[in-house]
């Protein structure tokens, strides 16, 4: 069992590095341009327009199932703003240090994020074991990638030392009986995304 897991293109606000959360951003020219040859029996994407548009570059003309619970983290009045704009916010002080403990103003606390994954998660597993699938992709964002490499990957580390780059995914390999469990995957391997022709 295969769960392919892709973060969107680098958007114009990625490049500036800047928090994005449920706010969207335009894909750069450049991440227009990825392609895969892989490809798997269903296909989930955030509804976020970056990410349905990167599932739609990466397996055109696929049917993507949309879930809002697998959004990035919502991150409030910071949204949009960068660590040079927040820098000396004590708030933003003491979410650096602590997110755990500590929320961005009208957005979401961490607790909040990873319990909607979840919820994403498991919409996911009913569709795979209900319709008996072997693979399916998900198009989504860093934090949420994290969370579930987090959570399910071979390796424990904690949720900051994964990196999830634009230009790869991750294929989580299951055995059937540990996903329907919840169990840590067996295997872990990257994905390159390539640029392709036109790129």
């Amino acid at each position: 069992m295969v769960i392919a897991l892709f973060r969107h293109g680098l958007t114009e606000e990625n490049k500036r590095k800047a928090y994005l959360g449920w706010n969207d951003s335009p894909l750069c020219p450049e991440a227009m341009h990825l392609s895969t040859s892989k490809r798997y029996e269903c296909y989930f994407s955030s509804d976020i327009q970056r990410c349905i548009t990167t599932g739609g570059n990466l397996f055109p003309n696929r049917e993507f199932i949309r879930l809002k619970n697998l959004r990035e983290m919502n991150f409030g009045k910071w949204e949009g703003k960068t660590f040079s704009d927040l820098k000396d916010d004590p708030l933003y002080q003491s979410w650096i240090t602590d997110h755990i403990n500590h929320s961005p103003p009208e957005g979401e606390s961490f607790q909040h994020f990873t319990s909607r994954i979840q919820v994403g998660w498991d919409e996911i597993a009913d569709a795979v074991i209900t319709q008996n699938l072997s693979s399916c992709a998900v198009i989504t964002h860093g934090g949420v990638i994290r969370t579930l490499l987090s959570r399910f990957a071979p390796e424990q580390k904690p949720f900051w030392e994964w990196e999830v780059r634009h230009d790869r995914g991750f294929e989580l390999v299951f055995e059937k009986e540990a996903f329907g469990r919840e169990n840590r995957c067996t295997l872990l391997q990257e994905v390159p995304l390539t640029a392709n022709a036109l790129g």
